[in-house]
């Protein structure tokens, strides 16, 4: 374990190796699912660069001196972040390229281009690079075609498949696998999420990912899941039941709106794993490790047969409302419409349309 950050240690090794033989500088794109650790690699990696105590060729910063304070604090002037605003869906184009009436003077592009204010390198730190818009990512462009000399830029993504073709095609692509059941039950207890007797069921749900261990720790997304795999979703008829229990779901959200489509996202995106499920035991691929997911998955293969190609549309179709439930639809037509879908297809699939 380099650094407090668990089960990636195949990244540590292939950076070690960059160091060593002087290839770090330049634009990577990390991608893996959200809370695996991406964004604590990339700002350990960054104190180690810009530390001047620690040992020649060594990924390991000093941890003391006045560079490894600075990063820590989020204060050193030669490392730049730039992030989603909580208030926006979008990063700004400003952050990037800077305000009109200061375009190209100010923002990431430009920054990262000045001469170092106390090392060699300039690093930059892009989180949620998912939610780069087009105008972002070609403003960015330039900029990682033609790197100034000793930066290093670094895109946090949930994907390679999120980002254009022409940044994927200028990054050095570094995958972050999930974190192993294991290791997350232990981060589960560790940062007090969830008690020792959950932590496993916790750790199982959330697919590697510590974000969604979060998610998962809450007892009512545990109720609905088990609610959820009640309900004969491929079988024609279950269309209505399935969405009052989403809407429920969402609701009991509260009031503000971005917490009720959190909810919804986390709802659509459950019933997306389940269709998963079922096409992997359709597939005859190895039983999952979440028992109650691979029960609902093995019943809904019983009802439903071995049709591969239309439960995958299935899952295309989840992830279609999740984008909706994303550009603020209403939620009530998102799930109505939806769930509708759905049915549609289970009374297809049974010859009764």
């Amino acid at each position: 374990m380099w650094q407090g950050i668990v089960g990636q240690d195949a990244v540590v090794e292939q950076f070690r190796r960059r160091l060593v033989s002087g290839r770090v500088n330049g634009t990577f794109l990390f991608v893996g699912p959200a809370g695996v650790g991406k964004r604590t690699f990339a700002l350990k990696l960054a104190q180690a660069l810009l530390c001047r105590e620690g040992t020649h060729g060594s990924l390991d910063p000093c941890g003391h001196c006045e560079d490894c304070r600075l990063a820590q604090a989020g204060n050193h002037p030669d490392l730049l972040t730039v992030a989603k605003p909580a208030d926006k869906s979008e990063i700004p184009l400003s952050l990037l390229i800077g305000p009109p009436e200061n375009r190209m003077r100010q923002g990431l592009c430009h920054d990262i281009g000045m001469k170092p204010f106390r090392g060699g390198r300039r690093i930059a730190v892009i989180d949620d690079a998912d939610d780069l818009n087009e105008e972002g990512a070609n403003a960015l462009l330039k900029t990682l075609e033609e790197p100034p000399p000793r930066s290093v830029i670094i895109l946090l993504s949930t994907g390679a498949d999120r980002q254009l073709p022409t940044i994927r095609s200028r990054s050095q692509l570094v995958r972050f696998a999930p974190l192993s059941p294991t290791d997350l039950a232990r981060l589960v207890v560790e940062q007090g999420i969830a008690k020792p007797e959950d932590a496993e069921r916790v750790a199982i749900c959330a697919q590697g990912s510590l974000e969604r261990a979060r998610q998962w720790a809450e007892p009512a997304l545990l109720e609905f899941r088990r609610e959820l795999f009640a309900i004969p979703v491929v079988e024609p008829g279950n269309s209505q039941s399935l969405a009052k229990l989403l809407l429920a779901f969402a609701e009991g959200a509260g009031k503000e709106a971005g917490e009720r489509r959190n909810r919804l996202r986390q709802g659509i995106g459950l019933l997306a794993d389940f269709f998963r499920a079922t096409m992997h035991t359709l597939a005859g691929a190895p039983p999952s490790p979440d028992a109650e997911l691979q029960r609902a998955a093995v019943a809904a293969v019983k009802t439903r047969g071995g049709d591969l190609e239309s439960v995958a549309a299935l899952v295309e179709r989840c992830l279609e409302a999740v984008e909706q439930v994303d550009r603020n639809a209403h939620q009530t037509m998102i799930v109505e419409a939806l769930c509708d879908d759905l049915g549609k297809s289970a009374a297809l699939h049974a010859g009764l349309v």
